[in-house]
């Protein structure tokens, strides 16, 4: 085989390796409800977190709120994955201690409160498989409102000895408080 032969040969199976793999890869488009998270302190510079919550935002798209989480029924607070919340310090929901960790959170919608609840429950889609004996705990908080919010939001702050989870979406709002 000549010198020449022998070197196209080869540029052309290097061409086609590169030309496959490129096609091999098929991504799928944007979600509908993409992921985000939410943490304290909210600083990106921070890195010693108290809290974070990772969870999937939908919007409402004319739909109402009390159709997407029903009153009366275990939500996983957002979209398609429940909503995963990591304690990286031991924290007290309402009066009940809550050992670092890595949990689910969970709502109750309500019209006058809705209930926050953290469970055991790891890796777990939606509210399907949601088992109340997983619970670590409750709390009941007062529903107030706001202005309408498209996406579903969750954000940080601190007041005195509390961090503040507030949650928000259409003209719902609540507030979760942790405590050291």
């Amino acid at each position: 085989m000549k010198k020449s032969t022998f070197i196209t040969t080869i540029f052309f199976a290097f061409v086609m390796l590169l030309t496959t793999n490129v096609d091999a890869q098929k991504f799928k488009g944007l979600d509908k409800s993409p992921m985000d998270a939410a943490s304290y302190p909210v600083s990106y510079k921070e890195s010693n977190k108290l809290i974070k919550v990772v969870y999937s935002r939908p919007q409402l798209k004319g739909r109402e709120l009390s159709k997407l989480a029903p009153n009366g029924k275990v939500w996983r607070t957002g979209a398609n994955e429940a909503a995963e919340l990591t304690l990286y310090k031991d924290m007290k929901l309402g009066g009940t201690p809550v050992k670092a960790g890595t949990y689910t959170f969970y709502v109750i919608p309500g019209d006058e409160e809705w209930t926050a609840i953290i469970s055991t429950d790891l890796n777990v889609w939606g509210s399907y498989f949601y088992n109340e004996a997983n619970d670590v705990a409750r709390l009941s908080v007062p529903v107030g409102s706001g202005e309408s919010l498209e996406a579903f939001s969750i954000a940080f702050d601190k007041v005195d000895s509390s961090v503040n989870m507030h949650l928000g979406w259409g003209t719902a709002r609540l507030t979760v408080p942790f405590t050291k």
